[in-house]
Formats: C-alpha cells, sequence, structure tokens
C-alpha cells in the first residue's frame, strides 16, 4: 500500500523559510553548507508560492442572493 505524503502547510513552510534565513545570517556557515541552505530555501520559497497561487484559484465571494462564487475579476480572470 502506497502511503501519502503529508504536504507542508504554508506556515510550516514560512516557518521552515525563517530557520533557513537564521542558517544563512549565521557567521560560520561554510561556503557548501550556505549553497545547500539557499537550495533547500528556494525549493521551500517554490512550494509556498504554488500554494498561495491554489488559495487565490479558490477564493469565494458571497453574492447578492446569498450563494458562494468563485471571485473573478470583471474580464472573467481569476
Amino acid at each position: 500500500m502506497e502511503e501519502q505524503t503529508r504536504q507542508p502547510s504554508l506556515e510550516e513552510n514560512f516557518a521552515k523559510l525563517e530557520e533557513i534565513i537564521v542558517r544563512l545570517e549565521a557567521e560560520d556557515i561554510s561556503l557548501e553548507d550556505a549553497f545547500s541552505a539557499y537550495s533547500q530555501g528556494m525549493t521551500v520559497l517554490k512550494q509556498c508560492s504554488d500554494q498561495i497561487d491554489r488559495v487565490e484559484k479558490r477564493v469565494l465571494k458571497l453574492s447578492e442572493n446569498g450563494q458562494l462564487e468563485e471571485f473573478c475579476d470583471a474580464d472573467g480572470r481569476f
């Protein structure tokens, strides 16, 4: 049976980014460790961006008749 891996929440990813930033700001970090942390940070940042994009596409508005509708601009774009 294949086990599903849980994706970290946006908040968890932000916390991970904060940890990476602290590591990168350390005075005694080696170049190799800095590159590794930077690479990991870019991966987490991409995950955050993807998560935000998904949420933006699901934003709903309450119509005048009380129905929930997907929010879009005047041109029908999300």
